[in-house]
């Protein structure tokens, strides 16, 4: 009753406009906008009181974090960080020995069509990177070099490098064990492996109990974190590059962004995994290229200080003054941001490279080992050299401010640009999660269309809520349900590994022998 007040009311004012004259039309409209402000902020506040002990304490236990040098280091992002150098070892530095091979499995050149599966490689590697590319890349850089310095560049790259690792380790095993339907559909990623495999090592019981773990923590994330926080920040930043909070037209109609953005959502996402891969594989590489281009342009108008900027990096990496604890404080948060912007180790991923077409699970592993080099690697340290060569650094921003700042320094018009990349950014990423969330969500309560249907309208609901509220404590809570998907996945990764190492080494036996060739025309 509340919602079609409020809607009566927002619709007064074009009634009333031939009654009244324009300064009282002005009035209704302004009267109208406290309404809608007021009522937002009442909501806000009893979903916030409601939540915030809840979130206080999850938060408090996943990202508990112990002091080093001065810095408070999470326990979690250590935990992503030694899987990776494990995994990394294990597998004899897989991410550089088959990057050449992960090249030629994107381009097709080994793809057979008539294997099982719903998505190309190719398709399979851009839903998942529109579920990493994203805010990290952009606010998240900005946040690590504001607080660490240059040289959290150094430990962000090399994070990434070794996430590789994780990557190739999980989505190996998301198609190892993914159950195939009878219609061709598939469904994949950390809950089968984890139940799965884990039976087969005679752990039928801690396997199921991490699978539904899992899941029960990946649908809260896909509800929080990869829906109503990019909801809400794409709609604050139209909302900044409009004239902000007091100016912009747009400010207090986050619900009507909402209901515009789900509707966007909802006709992708209920085509599934083929219709949500047929939209990532166009939008993910022009929103790599709109932002990668533009920094690229930048760097290449600095290109007389690309020494320095990378001398800056390496010496801010290794010196013992700087900013929150020198070069430990640089690792620290140069660890931690690349750990919350790939989420190598998270398993997310895995569930959307289960649906690539192949009969040879490693295939999908080393082609999945691109994505933290894409988007930690590349986009992340592409934005930390702007940063770096324009002197933003100094100013006292830091998040989405200081690269905007960064990129705007360059270019006047860069906010608007900014401001459409975190929409394409925020659209890409709530599909990737409304899958992720969906897979989770029928594991939990089985296969069908009606249950299906059932998420993908809940997941929509809460676009609106997103983009409405500013749900500080719900996506603090949420941000915890997707590190807390690590705790079981990392632990099955570990128990698992020789099965990923035998499926690898057969892999490589069928190229070497012959059996896996190249197919004609590549």
């Amino acid at each position: 009753m509340r919602k079609l007040l409020l809607a009566l009311a927002l619709l007064l004012p074009l009634f009333a406009l031939p009654a009244f004259g324009q300064d009282d039309a002005a009035e209704v409209a302004a009267e109208t906008q406290e309404v809608v402000e007021e009522t937002t902020r009442t909501v806000d506040m009893m979903v916030n009181d409601a939540i915030s002990p809840i979130s206080n304490a999850v938060v408090s236990v996943i990202f508990y974090s112990v002091p080093v040098a001065g810095t408070d280091f999470p326990l979690i992002v250590g935990w992503l960080v030694v899987a990776a150098t494990i995994f990394t070892l294990y597998f004899g530095f897989i991410q550089f020995r088959a990057f050449g091979h992960a090249i030629e499995l994107v381009r097709g050149d080994y793809s057979d069509p008539n294997d099982a599966g719903e998505v190309s490689h190719f398709q399979a590697l851009a839903t998942a990177l529109s579920g990493t590319v994203g805010l990290g890349n952009i606010a998240g850089v900005g946040v690590a070099i504001a607080v660490g310095g240059p040289g959290a560049t150094f430990w962000m790259i090399l994070a990434g490098l070794l996430g590789m690792a994780s990557k190739f380790t999980e989505c190996t095993l998301g198609v190892k064990y993914r159950n195939e339907l009878p219609d061709g559909r598939v469904s994949g990623g950390p809950m089968y492996y984890l139940s799965k495999g884990l039976a087969e090592r005679g752990m039928a019981g801690l396997g199921k109990f991490f699978a539904v773990f899992f899941a029960i923590c990946c649908i809260g994330g896909a509800l929080g974190g990869g829906n109503m926080f990019q909801a809400n920040q794409s709609f604050q930043q139209l909302v900044n590059v409009t004239g902000g909070n007091d100016v912009s037209p747009l400010a207090g109609f986050g619900w009507l962004f909402g209901i515009v953005m789900a509707l966007v959502v909802a006709v992708v996402i209920i085509g599934g995994i083929k219709s949500i891969a047929r939209v990532t594989e166009k939008v993910v590489p022009f929103m790599g290229i709109l932002y990668v281009g533009t920094a690229l342009i930048i760097i290449l108008m600095n290109i007389g200080s690309i020494g320095w900027a990378f001398s800056q990096i390496i010496g801010g990496a290794f010196s013992p003054e700087g900013v929150a604890g020198g070069a430990i404080g640089a690792l620290i948060q140069g660890f931690r941001r690349a750990a919350f912007s790939n989420e190598a180790g998270i398993g997310s991923a895995a569930i959307a490279h289960s649906a690539v077409r192949t009969k040879e699970p490693s295939t999908e592993g080393i082609v999945s080992l691109l994505e933290p080099f894409i988007d930690t690697v590349v986009i992340c340290t592409m934005t930390a050299l702007v940063i770096i060569f324009t002197g933003a650094l100094g100013t006292g921003l830091t998040g989405v401010e200081l690269t905007s700042a960064a990129f705007g320094a360059q270019f006047s018009f860069f906010p608007y640009l900014l401001a459409l990349a975190v929409l394409l950014f925020a659209f890409s990423t709530m599909l990737s999660w409304s899958y992720y969330g969906l897979k989770a969500w029928t594991y939990l309560f089985g296969e069908g269309k009606t249950k299906e249907n059932v998420f993908k309208i809940i997941f929509c609901v809460f676009v609106v809520i997103g983009a409405s509220m500013s749900l500080g404590p719900v996506i603090d809570f949420s941000d915890s349900m997707i590190f807390a998907m690590a705790l079981p996945n990392i632990i099955g990764l570990y128990l698992l590994m020789p099965v990923v190492r035998r499926e690898v080494n057969q892999y490589f036996a069928k190229i070497k022998s012959g059996e896996i060739r190249k197919m004609k025309g590549h």
